[in-house]
């Protein structure tokens, strides 16, 4: 009876040990939820914030802020996008739609540029153990797009 309890009292210590490696790594596990830092591809300086969320499965991104400079308002509009986004701010604006991880990167999705109103094909994956967000969009297949390091604010 005495080696019945030492079997499951070390049955017990097995498991709880093995919850607590499984745990913790996932846990451990970056993700791109969060505030991201943008950056003009011309001047290199921070020109705004867009604020990534988890929402059924995918993630997606809405425009928080942009700084002035380098833009001319912290308050544009999305002069160039297509329609009912057409002249709508681009603070509040869903930039980043439908991104799912496939195991190896986030892809599946699309971005808006605010700046041109035109809307990429969007794959992205995490750099620098989660303070960097490499964002590239694309047309058609990857070589044909530009690509973006954003870097975690939040």
């Amino acid at each position: 009876m005495h080696d019945r309890k030492r079997e499951v009292a070390l049955g017990l210590a097995v498991l709880l040990a093995l919850w607590l490696v499984s745990s913790s790594s996932v846990a451990q596990q970056p993700t791109p939820v969060g505030v991201w830092k943008t950056f003009n591809e011309r001047t290199g300086q921070a020109d705004g914030l867009v604020r990534i969320v988890a929402a059924k499965g995918e993630f997606v991104g809405q425009v928080t802020a942009v700084f002035s400079p380098p833009a001319d308002s912290p308050n544009p509009l999305c002069e160039d996008c297509p329609g009912e986004l057409k002249n709508k701010p681009v603070v509040g604006m869903t930039i980043l739609r439908g991104l799912r991880w496939n195991g190896e990167r986030y892809s599946g999705g699309t971005i808006l540029d605010p700046d041109n109103g035109k809307v990429y094909q969007c794959r992205m994956r995490l750099l620098d153990e989660g303070r960097k967000l490499e964002v590239r969009g694309y047309v058609g297949i990857t070589l044909f797009g530009r690509t973006q390091i954003w870097e975690r604010a939040q």
